[in-house]
């Protein structure tokens, strides 16, 4: 992992440059082309925010136990992102027989109280299951759970690595 990125610093800030660069794209495709995000969208980039989030602390920080609390916040963040993108791709590829994703994230934020709002917007409304976007055959939310993985491979693999510990020198004879 080190040879590809480099220290696990830089290789968080690469997370956080992927993340915005996410971020941005989505903002294009909702203020630029039109495409209105429906909820699990909405929560996939709240998604992208904590892990940029948590990267960047990661990548701010020079200790080691630090980095790994940050990383493994973000990781966390991966997987629910990831879980989100998932559900959304199988309700696209198993479209219900009704549109019955409902009324748009505002519209229920403005209506109910938080309390109920929040399970809501976690269960997905507007219409979650269209596909709008493709790119090589593949669905916004396709693209989102691959790189919510690849997100959460690195991490782990930034977890469970050698850190900023020196690497070992073999001495031959």
């Amino acid at each position: 992992m080190n040879a590809i990125f480099g220290a696990p610093r830089r290789t968080y800030w690469l997370i956080v440059i992927a993340c915005v660069a996410m971020l941005a794209f989505g903002m294009y495709l909702q203020h630029v082309v039109g495409l209105e995000p429906c909820p699990m969208c909405v929560v996939q980039r709240y998604a992208l925010v904590l892990i940029a989030l948590c990267a960047a602390l990661a990548g701010a920080t020079g200790r080691i136990g630090l980095q790994k609390t940050w990383g493994a916040l973000g990781l966390l963040f991966a997987i629910g992102g990831a879980y989100t993108a998932a559900r959304q791709t199988w309700l696209q590829w198993h479209p219900p027989e009704f549109a019955s994703c409902g009324r748009d994230i505002y519209g229920m934020i403005e209506t109910f109280p938080l309390q109920r709002a929040i399970p809501m917007i976690f269960k997905g409304s507007g219409d979650c299951s269209k596909v709008d976007w493709t790119f090589l055959g593949l669905s916004i939310a396709n693209w989102s759970f691959i790189c919510f993985v690849v997100f959460g491979l690195v991490i782990l693999g930034l977890l469970i690595g050698r850190g900023n510990r020196p690497a070992k020198r073999f001495v031959t004879a």
